[in-house]
């Protein structure tokens, strides 16, 4: 059977918390890594998610890369595509998101597409417009700092405009609270007036279950898990009691945190507080001495922490690539140490493990809190289970749990 959905995620933790999303609306679900290979096969799923790293590549590479992913996927027999990018709507004036969903929805003949960052599970809301984190307007969050995609406005339909000639219009609350027949009107409206991105507000999980209904005829949908996972759960499928993801395997915790949003460095703080923890700095033995304490800390600790994260006074210009790449080698070294679990925290950081460990592909298994599945890797048995945390992803204690024994 051909999967039902097919998902391009722009950043691997994204595909990590929409392959999470999917599988909790029932759907066997498969998350790939990368442009799929020449060959790949895909096993029996309902929704495969592919995960690239497209958010801040240049927009014609990301264009690129993301209609090859859905080339791929409609040769899998999917019918419908999921644009998958964060509930921030990370981007900059020049994309990608718009040029992204331009070009997916024009491969697809799709005159109009819905935009619906929305997940109320995570605090992210989409009044008016305007997009909240908790109760602050995004531009007063602190993704406004954020070093690579700083987010200063708020305002969904401004931030599109300026990425995408075509227009770009709201469906308002009000809309959205009488129902699915008013949201189909008047997305029905807005493509006869020539709008092709309409912006959907949603305040809690309720209004996300009415915009997937009145979307089942667009070939091509694009918002965060939120949206992701009330789509999937109009699908019918039942997903079986135990069906077949393993248990995590045994053997030391890694801990790798690149990510400096203030998610992550609170739960960095208390795992500081929990394990063994060395920090990572920008100079060129830093990967040296990482790998040195590792190798010395390990097999006697049982988890440990080696970490980059920083807050903003502390961060060196220029210096995450160079970190990132350091992370990624004490991945490796983690592994061929016996570790059983390596977790995660960062987009870019976890693109850049997911890399260097030659992951392909996994199985999407329990989550440790919403929207962070455990993935068991496929293709080899000796790979240890990763735990992919988008920066503002967790609870607190995530990064102390997730290393525990179960």
């Amino acid at each position: 059977m051909s999967p039902v959905l097919g998902c391009v995620a722009d950043d691997y933790t994204g595909g990590t918390d929409v392959a999470a999303a999917f599988r909790r609306s029932g759907l066997r679900t498969v998350l790939l890594f990368g442009p799929p290979r020449a060959g790949t096969v895909v096993p029996d799923s309902d929704a495969v998610v592919v995960a690239l790293k497209t958010r801040s590549v240049p927009a014609g590479e990301a264009v690129t890369a993301s209609r090859a992913v859905q080339d791929w996927l409609t040769g899998q027999g999917v019918q419908r595509l999921y644009f998958k990018y964060c509930s921030t709507f990370d981007s900059t004036d020049h994309g990608n998101i718009g040029p992204v969903a331009d070009a997916l929805a024009e491969a697809a003949g799709a005159r109009l597409t819905v935009v619906c960052p929305a997940s109320p599970e995570h605090g992210r809301t989409v009044y008016q417009g305007h997009l909240f984190v908790g109760d602050r307007l995004l531009s007063d969050s602190p993704m406004r700092h954020h070093p690579l995609t700083p987010m200063t406005d708020p305002d969904l339909v401004r931030v599109l405009a300026r990425q995408t000639p075509n227009e770009v219009a709201l469906v308002p609350l009000q809309t959205v609270e009488r129902g699915v027949e008013a949201v189909r009107t008047a997305l029905t409206e807005l493509e006869a007036r020539g709008v092709r991105h309409a912006v959907v507000d949603a305040v809690h999980d309720g209004h996300l279950t009415v915009v997937a209904g009145a979307t089942t005829q667009l070939p091509v949908i694009t918002g965060a898990s939120g949206l992701a996972r009330a789509a999937g759960a109009l699908t019918g499928v039942d997903l079986l009691a135990g069906d077949g993801v393993p248990a995590l395997p045994p053997g030391p915790s890694v801990v790798l945190a690149g990510s400096c949003s203030a998610a992550t460095l609170e739960q960095v703080a208390l795992a500081r507080a929990s394990m063994p923890a060395h920090r990572l700095a920008p100079h060129d033995s830093a990967p040296a001495e990482a790998l040195e304490w590792l190798e010395s800390r390990l097999a006697e600790e049982g988890r440990v922490m080696i970490y980059s994260s920083a807050p903003p006074e502390e961060r060196s210009p220029g210096a995450a690539a160079f970190l990132e790449r350091a992370l990624a080698e004490v991945a490796v070294r983690a592994a061929e140490l016996g570790a059983g679990r390596i977790v995660v925290a960062g987009g870019e950081t976890s693109g850049a493990v997911v890399n260097a460990l030659g992951v392909s592909g996994a199985i999407v298994g329990a989550e440790a809190d919403r929207g962070v599945p455990w993935l068991h890797p496929t293709g080899r048995e000796t790979r240890p289970a990763l735990l992919l945390k988008s920066g503002n992803f967790g609870r607190p204690d995530l990064l102390v749990r997730a290393t525990e024994t179960p």
